[in-house]
């Protein structure tokens, strides 16, 4: 039996959400293989240099920055983030590569950013002859040393951007996969019919009223109560649905608001399936996981792209406006606005024809791929 290691961390939730949807996947598959997970941040604990500096773990910091809305001026953070890495790359191979040699297996995956250079070398070093394999949970690199390297050595890329990137950086076409999209859960495919008036009334919801979904990701994010606030003070007769995820403050305050428009709040869960099946349009961040699942299950979109917009996530904005699937706004002070638009039925019906036409089955389509690159390597 093969083993094989994803590597992921849990800098907001889309990192062990991609782990998660690929391992269920491949039980469904049936591939004989022992699949072992490795969160990275539990193994460099001892030598991540922002826990000595903040007592703080980088992706606590981060889950942090994103709930409160910290996230003007990413892009010059970047680059110090990637000198603290460079500064500890040896600590950083040495630790990994000793992991390796003590939990050896045929293939190392790595579904994570900014690590990859330290975590190639450590395969190198560790387990000689293994593949290391970087999936891209974006749509595109964020170069330099964001998620490619020279020295990857091969890169699995849901859009035509990334594989592009990939060829410029020197990479060969043999060691390139193009896949579609991003990966979602398997519970997205999952094709049973939803009665939507009945499943709005069990929410309190009017079954006939354009529902609105809001969604930033599993942390929530402060911004999903302006939202709420604007839209209310509107004049539109629509309804919304907020989901908070692990933000329980923000799931305590929305719960709060006496809002003249229905509104369910909701916390965590494992059915924003469903809750997007009761929806018609979704509102949130750029992020490349909550956009496909959105587009997936052809809700029109709006995003957000300005200065607090995560440099990694411009792109996501980018292509949405290019692809004709939304609507994206300079600030959502000007929310209401642009769910007029969403709604503006020549409008509202192109932008649903062109998110249907999106295809996303990465999920599927990556395990073959990993047993591509396995039946290379004996």
């Amino acid at each position: 039996m093969r083993r094989v290691t994803f590597v992921f961390f849990d800098a907001g939730g889309g990192h062990r959400a991609a782990v998660s949807a690929l391992t269920a996947v491949i039980a469904q598959q049936q591939r004989p293989w022992d699949v072992r997970l490795l969160n990275l941040q539990e193994l460099l604990d001892k030598v991540d240099p922002f826990l000595k500096l903040t007592g703080l773990r980088l992706q606590d910091f981060y889950n942090r920055m994103i709930e409160r809305g910290w996230t003007l001026g990413t892009p010059q953070l970047l680059p110090g983030l990637h000198g603290l890495i460079r500064l500890y790359h040896p600590l950083i191979v040495r630790r990994v590569a000793r992991y390796w040699s003590e939990n050896p297996t045929d293939m190392v995956v790595s579904l994570i950013p900014n690590f990859n250079r330290a975590l190639a070398v450590s395969v190198k070093r560790g387990l000689p002859g293994a593949p290391f394999v970087t999936i891209l949970t974006d749509l595109a690199d964020y170069p330099p040393h964001f998620w490619m390297e020279r020295e990857s050595e091969y890169l699995i890329c849901g859009s035509d951007r990334a594989v592009e990137q990939a060829r410029a950086l020197g990479h060969a076409a043999n060691r390139i996969f193009r896949v579609a999209g991003m990966i979602l859960n398997p519970r997205f495919y999952e094709t049973a019919a939803v009665d939507r008036a009945a499943g709005r009334a069990a929410l309190g919801l009017e079954p006939e009223r354009p529902t609105g979904m809001i969604l930033f990701g599993g942390q929530g994010s402060r911004v999903m109560g302006e939202i709420v606030r604007r839209l209310d003070g509107s004049d539109l007769e629509i309804q919304l649905i907020a989901i908070c995820g692990h933000n329980a403050k923000l799931k305590e305050n929305l719960e709060g608001v006496r809002a003249r428009i229905p509104l369910h709040v909701e916390g965590f869960t494992r059915e924003v399936p469903r809750f997007m099946a009761l929806s018609d349009f979704f509102i949130g961040k750029p992020g490349p996981a909550s956009l496909s699942e959105a587009l997936h299950m052809s809700l029109p979109v709006m995003v957000e792209r300005n200065a607090w917009t995560l440099p990694q996530e411009r792109c996501n904005a980018e292509w949405v406006e290019a692809s004709g699937v939304g609507v994206v706004l300079r600030s959502f002070r000007e929310v209401a606005e642009g769910v007029a638009r969403l709604l503006d039925p020549a409008r509202g019906k192109q932008f649903r024809a062109n998110a249907a036409s999106i295809v996303t089955n990465a999920v599927f389509e990556i395990p073959g791929v990993l047993e591509q690159i396995l039946d290379r390597h004996p």
